[in-house]
This record gives structure tokens, C-alpha cells and sequence, in this order.
């Protein structure tokens, strides 16, 4: 009988492990308030954007004095309310930890999202979070978007290039292990070759970026681009950890 009984569960389930896409946000203050109107702001114009996606809480971010007790109930009101299933929190205190199980989400050990560590100047704390998107890229190694990306918002393919056919707002980025291409104009940040890879480009029809970097080299828009390849269709690639910017006829 025990026997019988084993097969038919083994029959019916299987537990195994997944990779898949999330969403991060990572909170930049634990007041609530200031996040539900920054977001309001942020994802106006796109209220679906998210489509019901899952959501990891990151609070690795937060400053000391945010180690407070943060009231996750609100917190996955807050973002239900923008289209997202909050699942998990990653970082934070075990307080935090502790009050996040209470309200029914798991403790994530996931690594926080890239930082390329040489991508820009140092930048005033800003309260508003910040949405990542870590996405493995398919089997094909190319990830493709068809949507804009605006500020604040920022896709990371892992493993791979990324194909975007609408704008990168000013404040976007999108970084990649392998090549950017961006067929539309290209305000923000592109990080391409993110692990290290010296060998990948960005690409863009309209180069206006706010900052490019490739395998930690990067050129920020305090630096004005050639007159060559500004609002032009452009390629940036390293040669001999020098950024070259050429135009693409």
C-alpha cells in the first residue's frame, strides 16, 4: 500500500528548480509615502507595464537609518497597485526579515543586481526605487524589447545581447553581458560587456546617451559626444580600453 501510494505522488508532482525573470525593486527609503508617490510618478504613463509580473523587495540599498520596522502589508498594496506580485525581499535587517515573513513573503537569497562599479560618478542618494529587471536571455542568446524604457527602470540581460526597438528615456539603462542595440534613440545609460566581455558594442540609430560603458570603460555626457555620431546612428566599441564612436552609414 505504501508502495502505491509513492508511485501515485511521484505521478501527480515533482518539485525542481527554475530560473526565471524578476523583477527587483530596489527601495531607496523605507517611507512609504514618498515611495507610493514616486512610483505614481514614475509609471504614469505605463500603469500596465508589469503585467501581473513577481516582484523581489530589495532593501540592500536602504540607509542605516531606514533599518526601521517597514510595514509590508502597505508595501505589497503599494506595488499590487502598479501591477506586480510581490513574492519575496531580499537584504535587509533580520527585523525586517522577520516582518516580511509575517506578511507572507519569503527571504530571498538572490545577489543584489549589477552595479557596473566604474559606470558613473557618484550620484546624490535619490528616494526614489529603482525597477530592475534581471532577465536570462533566451536560448537564442538575444533578449528583445518592444517597449520604452523610462527613468528609473533598468533591464540587465544576463548572459547575452539585448535588442531594444523603442526609446531608453534619460535615467533608463540597459546593461548586458554581451552587445546593446537600440533602434530608436538611446538617452540613458548602456553598459554593455558588464561581465568583463571587451569585446562587446553598443549600437543605436539615435545616440544621445546620458552614459555608455563596455567592460567597466565608460564615457558619461559631461564629455560631449563627436558631432559625428551625436543624434546619429552610431556604434560605440573599446579599442586598447579606449571608447572609439563611429558613425554608421
Amino acid at each position: 500500500m505504501a508502495d502505491a501510494s509513492a508511485a501515485r505522488t511521484r505521478a501527480v508532482f515533482e518539485f525542481k528548480s527554475a530560473t526565471l525573470p524578476l523583477i527587483a525593486v530596489i527601495l531607496k527609503t523605507a517611507d512609504l509615502g514618498l515611495l507610493a508617490e514616486a512610483m505614481d510618478a514614475q509609471l504614469a504613463d505605463s500603469p500596465d507595464f508589469f503585467e501581473q509580473e513577481p516582484v523581489v523587495i530589495d532593501l540592500s540599498q536602504l540607509e542605516q537609518e531606514d533599518e526601521a520596522s517597514i510595514d509590508f502589508g502597505a508595501l505589497r498594496e503599494l506595488l499590487a497597485r502598479h501591477q506586480t506580485q510581490p513574492i519575496a525581499v531580499r537584504g535587509g535587517s533580520d527585523e525586517q526579515h522577520a516582518a516580511a515573513r509575517a506578511a507572507g513573503l519569503s527571504i530571498a537569497a538572490m545577489p543584489v543586481a549589477p552595479a557596473p562599479r566604474s559606470a558613473a560618478p557618484a550620484e546624490a542618494p535619490s528616494p526614489a526605487p529603482q525597477i530592475v529587471r534581471e532577465v536570462p536571455v533566451p536560448a537564442s542568446g538575444t533578449l528583445v524589447l518592444d517597449r520604452p524604457l523610462r527613468s528609473g527602470q533598468q533591464i540587465y540581460a544576463r548572459g547575452g545581447d539585448v535588442i531594444v526597438l523603442d526609446v531608453v528615456n534619460f535615467g533608463a539603462e540597459v546593461i548586458a553581458d554581451g552587445h546593446i542595440h537600440v533602434y530608436a534613440p538611446l538617452r540613458g545609460k548602456a553598459i554593455a560587456g558588464a561581465r568583463g566581455n571587451a569585446e562587446a558594442r553598443i549600437f543605436s540609430t539615435c545616440m544621445e546617451a546620458q552614459l555608455v560603458a563596455i567592460a567597466g570603460i565608460y564615457r558619461t555626457s559631461e564629455v560631449a559626444l563627436p558631432d559625428a555620431v551625436q543624434g546619429k546612428p552610431a556604434q560605440v566599441r573599446l579599442d586598447d580600453k579606449k571608447l572609439v564612436f563611429e558613425p554608421i552609414a
